[in-house]
C-alpha cells in the first residue's frame, strides 16, 4: 500500500540493495538508513517509527501468505500483545535445513509456557513497550532478538498462523552442527546476561564490512 512505510537499514551492502530498494518508490513509502549489526540497523529504523507497531524483518524474508501482517496486527491489537512472531520455514531447503527450522518452530510453540521468544525474522512489537525495553540491546552480536524478546510477559506474546520463508544461508555459512549448539546454548543461558555480550563469532565474515555500533 502507499502509506506503507518501510525503512530499510542498509550496511554498505554489496548486492545492490538501495538501488533494489529505490524501484518500490511508487509503491510504498521507502526510505534507506545506515545500518550495521542487526541491533544497530533496527534501533534506528525503530527510532524513526512513529506508529503504535513497528514490524522487524530479515532481508531475505519472504511472507508466506499476503494477509500475514494483517493477522499479526489484529492479534497483537485483540489481545493487547507486546510481542508477535511466527513460523520460520524453509521451502528450497535441504531436508536438514527444514528439520532444523521445524525444531526452531517447536521450540518457540513450547516456549510460550515458561518464557516466550521471538526470532528476529519477523517480529511485531508494540512500539510503546519496545521503547520501554531499551529496544535492541547494540551491545549484543548475536541473539539481540532473543534476548529482546524473552523480556515480554508470556501473556503478551503471541504466534500468528502461517510462517515467513527464509534461506539456508546460516547453515551454509556456519554448519548445521554449529547453528543447533549455538541455538541450544542460548536457550540454556536466557538468564544469563554474560552469555548475551560474549563475541561467538556469528558475525566473524560479515564483520569487517560492518561498521560498528556505539557502545551504551
Amino acid at each position: 500500500m502507499p502509506n506503507t512505510r518501510v525503512l530499510v537499514a542498509d550496511a554498505n551492502s554489496s548486492d545492490g540493495t538501495p538501488a533494489v530498494v529505490k524501484q518500490f518508490r511508487h509503491l510504498l513509502k521507502v526510505r534507506i538508513i545506515p545500518g550495521g549489526l542487526p541491533s544497530f540497523g533496527r534501533n534506528a529504523g525503530a527510532g524513526l517509527a512513529a506508529t503504535p507497531y513497528v514490524l522487524f524483518l530479515d532481508a531475505d524474508i519472504e511472507l508466506a501468505s499476503p494477509s500475514l501482517i494483517r493477522r499479526a496486527l489484529e492479534l497483537a491489537q485483540s489481545k493487547k500483545l507486546h510481542c508477535v512472531t511466527t513460523n520460520i520455514l524453509c521451502r528450497d531447503g535441504s531436508f536438514s535445513d527444514r528439520l532444523l527450522y521445524a525444531s526452531n518452530d517447536c521450540f518457540q510453540h513450547l516456549s510460550r509456557w515458561h518464557r516466550p521468544f521471538s526470532t528476529g525474522m519477523f517480529m511485531l512489537f508494540d512500539k510503546q513497550r519496545f521503547d520501554e525495553l531499551g529496544g535492541f540491546d547494540v551491545r549484543i552480536q548475536f541473539a539481540e532478538d532473543y534476548h529482546l524478546s524473552k523480556q515480554v510477559a508470556r501473556k503478551r506474546f503471541g504466534i500468528v498462523r502461517g510462517g515467513v520463508y527464509t534461506t539456508n544461508r546460516r547453515f551454509q555459512k556456519m554448519g548445521h552442527a554449529r547453528v543447533a549448539r549455538l541455538f541450544l546454548a542460548t536457550a540454556f543461558n536466557f538468564w544469563n546476561q554474560s552469555y548475551f555480550l560474549r563475541d561467538h563469532k556469528y558475525w566473524e565474515t560479515e564483520a569487517s564490512a560492518l561498521p560498528l555500533p556505539p557502545q551504551k
